[in-house]
C-alpha cells in the first residue's frame, strides 16, 4: 500500500518497486486489449473482460456442463455416466463440490489416482475421463494465438495413468448354459415373474449372437424385417463408419419367445420392455436381478446378462471353430480390417449361420457331432410346411440330451407334433423347465426347434 510518503508533491508514485509492479499490470492489460476490438465497448465492458482473464475457473462447474452436453446434444448419456462418477470421486478426494482449475497439480492428480489403485477399472477409467474434460476446458478457455491463458497448468503431461485390470473371462461353457436354461423358475402366482422375464431375455441375447440388452430394449418394430433382426448398436454407432449396422435371421427356437413380448401396432417400440422399466439400464439391472434369482433358486453361480454375450462368442471360437474375424463381425465389434471394408460388402449371412451352429451345439447336437463346415438348413421358410405323406421325425431334447424320439408319416401341422412331444416328456422334468422340440422333415432335409416351458407351453 503507497501512503503520503511514497508520493511526489505532484502526486505520483515514486517507488521504484510499485512502479514497476504497476507499469507490468498496465503493460499485460494495453497488450489484452490491443488484441481485441473496443472501439465499441464501454468503460464496464473492458474493466470486466480484463478482469475475466485472470479469474480462476470452477472445474466442477465445467465438468458439469460438459456431462450435460454429453447426453444432451451428443446423445451419448451412457458414457455421460462415467464421466460424472469420475469428476464426483474427484471431488470427494478435494473435499469441495467447488473444485477450481489452479487445483490441478501433478502432486493433487497422483494423489488422488493412488486411492484408485486398488479398484480394477476405475483407476483407468476416471482419470481419463477427468483428463478428456480438463482437455476440452483448455481447447475453450485459451487462446495461444492471442495470448489469452486462463487455465495455466497441465498436469497430465507428467501424470501416468495406470492400466485397467484385465477383466476375468466371464464366458458359460455350453454345460452350464444348458443347464441354466433348463432350470426352473422360482414358484410365483405372477402371470409373468420377473426371473420368467429374465430368462426370455437372456435367450434373446445368446440367440441373437450376444446382442445387449440395450439394443433389445431400444428395438422398434422397424427393426424387424419379416424375422431379420436389423439393428445398430448402441453402444458404438456413433463412432463407427458403419454406425454398428448389423443383421441376423431370428432363430425359430427364439420366435415364441419374443412374440410374448411384442406391442400392439400403434406402438413404434417392438418389444413392451418400455412399459415397465424407465430406460434401458433400469432393464439391464432387473434382468441382471432377475437371473440372480433363478441361479438361487436352482443353486447355480450368480451370472449376469453380459455372460451370455461373452459365452457366445467364446463356443462360437472353441466348439464351433469359427474363426476369430467371424466371431467378431457376428457380435459386431469393430473390424482390424477397416481399410478392406470400405471395399467389400458385408455378408450378413455368415452371422445367421453361425449363430445356427451355436444354438445347435448348446441346445441340441454333441460336440463331436458338430463339423464347422457343414450347414443344416435351419430356416426354409416362415413357416415349416408338412404334408401327411412326409416322413417327419420328432425329438424331446432336455438340457442338451435328448430324452425321446419318434418318426413317422401321417402330420400335417407342427402343433400335431408338438402335442404329441409334449405327451413323451418325461415326469422327471420339473415344472417351470425348458424343453426343446426338434421337429425334422426328413424328406426335405430340414428342421426347425421350438421351446417351451413345461407348465406353460404344454
Amino acid at each position: 500500500m503507497v501512503d503520503k510518503k511514497g508520493l511526489t508533491r505532484t502526486g505520483e508514485v515514486k517507488d521504484p518497486f510499485v512502479v514497476s509492479f504497476c507499469s507490468d499490470v498496465i503493460m499485460r492489460y494495453v497488450e489484452r486489449a490491443n488484441k481485441e476490438d473496443i472501439s465499441q465497448w464501454d468503460v464496464k465492458t473492458l474493466v470486466e473482460y480484463l478482469k475475466k482473464a485472470d479469474e480462476d475457473i470452477c472445474f466442477s462447474d465445467y465438468a458439469r456442463k460438459y456431462k450435460r452436453e454429453m447426453e444432451t446434444v451428443r446423445g451419448m448419456a451412457r458414457n455421460a455416466k462415467n464421466y460424472e462418477l469420475a469428476y464426483c470421486h474427484l471431488e470427494r478426494f478435494a473435499g469441495t463440490s467447488k473444485l477450481m482449475f489452479s487445483r490441478f497439480t501433478t502432486k493433487f492428480i497422483n494423489d488422488w489416482i493412488k486411492t484408485l489403485l486398488p479398484t480394477a477399472r476405475a483407476k483407468e477409467m476416471y482419470p481419463v475421463n477427468v483428463r478428456q474434460i480438463f482437455k476440452a476446458a483448455i481447447n475453450e478457455f485459451n487462446d495461444y494465438d492471442r495470448g489469452i491463458i486462463r487455465i495455466k497448468t497441465n498436469p497430465w503431461l507428467k501424470v501416468k495413468i495406470p492400466n485397467a485390470d484385465t477383466p476375468d473371462h466371464r464366458a458359460l461353457d455350453a454345460d452350464f448354459v444348458r443347464e441354466f436354461f433348463a432350470t426352473p423358475i422360482p414358484p410365483t402366482k405372477m402371470i409373468l415373474s420377473l426371473p420368467e422375464l429374465a430368462r426370455d431375455v437372456a435367450l434373446m441375447v445368446f440367440c441373437l449372437a450376444g446382442i445387449n440388452t440395450v439394443d433389445l430394449f431400444r428395438a422398434k418394430k422397424s427393426n424387424l424385417k419379416g424375422w431379420t433382426f436389423c439393428y445398430n448398436r448402441a453402444k458404438t454407432q456413433k463412432f463407427r463408419r458403419d454406425k454398428a449396422y448389423m443383421e441376423i435371421i431370428v432363430p425359430d427356437i427364439l420366435r415364441p419367445v419374443m412374440e410374448k413380448y411384442f406391442t400392439p401396432d400403434d406402438d413404434e417400440f417392438l418389444f413392451n420392455f418400455h412399459k415397465t422399466y424407465r430406460d434401458d439400464d433400469s432393464f439391464n439391472a432387473n434382468m441382471n436381478s432377475g437371473l440372480k434369482r433363478i441361479c438361487k433358486h436352482g443353486g447355480l453361480n450368480a451370472i449376469c446378462m453380459y455372460n451370455f454375450r461373452h459365452s457366445w462368442g467364446t463356443i462360437a471360437r472353441n466348439d464351433i471353430k469359427a474363426s476369430m474375424y467371424d466371431v467378431a463381425f457376428c457380435m459386431n465389434h469393430s473390424s482390424a480390417h477397416k481399410t478392406t471394408e470400405i471395399y467389400v460388402r458385408p455378408d450378413y449371412s455368415i452371422v445367421s449361420e453361425i449363430n445356427n451352429k451355436v444354438i445347435d451345439f448348446v441346445f441340441n447336437q454333441k460336440k463331436e457331432e458338430m463339423v464347422y463346415e457343414d450347414f443344416v438348413k435351419y430356416y426354409p421358410d416362415d413357416q415349416m410346411k408338412i404334408s401327411f405323406r412326409q416322413m417327419i421325425k420328432g425329438s424331446v431334447i432336455y438340457q442338451g440330451k435328448e430324452i425321446f424320439s419318434f418318426t413317422d408319416i401321417g402330420y400335417n401341422n407342427i402343433d400335431e407334433i408338438i402335442k404329441k412331444l409334449a405327451g413323451h416328456v418325461p415326469s422327471f422334468v420339473p415344472d417351470g423347465a425348458k424343453v426343446d422340440f426338434r421337429i425334422d422333415n426328413l424328406d426335405k432335409g430340414e428342421y426347425r426347434i421350438f421351446m417351451r416351458q413345461k407348465g406353460k407351453g404344454f
